[in-house]
């Protein structure tokens, strides 16, 4: 696949479908568990007020989900990316199963958000997956957003989020956190998407990670392709969790260091670099005793 070639996957994934014990937490829509393709998958399901397994296989929430948990955790071989079936997949939703049909990225108030956040932590993640909008903005909700990821932080558990997209320049209470990781999603060509957020913010700590006509697991039938930031994160979430997996004794900001400054070393402009996740494992490997 072209997206594994384009950021240094493909070499780490042929030396590791990752540990059991990295433990993925996935915030976004209930996962087709059902699904052939996940038969062998490693889901476990944190609970919260929504089931994490799906009741409509046409719901956007069902759909979203198990598209983003496909490129995740599908079974290698699969039409989805499957990076890191290895692992332990942590789902946690926040989408409720409601409107039908694929949503570019649905959003969650921060409330909501905060105390998914908050739950994966306590089940153990080692990484944070958050393809997710922000919705009814306010102050209350940011301060118990910014608390859930400075625990996060302080328990070193990594969070990668989508960067948006409305194709403004700015953050949000999401990725201007230090701890997260923003990514922008990009073409087959590495070039950043028209319709991606962008901002200093997002360039100096974020990535760029393939984001256009990415195909995965549609939740009820065939498979099906979905586009934005939100199919970006994954690759990266990804990404973290095979380098975790191949080195379970790095620290988290020795992980976070490496694919952040594997891909550029130089960050003064809007548009944050291109995963290399070859890149970063070469890194660490180097700088391991």
């Amino acid at each position: 696949m072209r997206a594994m070639e384009l950021t240094g996957l493909m070499p780490l994934m042929n030396i590791t479908d990752g540990r059991e014990e990295i433990r993925i937490g996935l915030v976004d829509g209930p996962v087709a568990v059902n699904h052939p393709d996940l038969a062998q998958a490693k889901v476990r399901h944190v609970e919260g007020s929504l089931s994490g397994s799906c009741a409509r296989s046409n719901s956007s929430a069902c759909l979203h989900g198990t598209l983003v948990a496909g490129v995740l955790c599908a079974r290698r071989g699969s039409p989805a990316p499957a990076i890191c079936p290895g692992c332990t997949l942590l789902v946690r939703p926040v989408f409720a199963e409601t409107a039908a049909g694929v949503e570019q990225m649905p959003s969650a108030r921060p409330e909501e958000l905060a105390v998914a956040i908050v739950d994966c932590v306590v089940a153990g993640a080692r990484v944070v997956n958050l393809s997710v909008g922000l919705d009814q903005v306010s102050l209350t909700g940011q301060h118990e957003l910014e608390e859930a990821l400075n625990q996060a932080a302080r328990r070193g558990v990594l969070v990668v989020a989508a960067a948006g997209n409305q194709g403004t320049v700015g953050g949000t209470a999401i990725t201007r956190h230090p701890w997260v990781i923003p990514v922008v999603a990009c073409d087959g060509e590495g070039r950043p998407s028209r319709q991606s957020n962008l901002g200093a913010g997002i360039g100096r700590r974020g990535l760029r990670a393939p984001g256009e006509d990415i195909r995965s697991l549609g939740a009820g039938g065939p498979p099906l392709t979905f586009g934005g930031t939100s199919a970006a994160a994954p690759f990266v979430t990804g990404a973290l969790a095979l380098l975790w997996s191949a080195f379970p004794e790095a620290s988290p900001s020795e992980v976070k260091l490496a694919v952040t400054q594997a891909a550029s070393s130089r960050r003064a402009a809007v548009v944050p670099p291109l995963l290399n996740a070859w890149a970063a494992y070469q890194s660490m490997r180097r700088n391991r005793p």
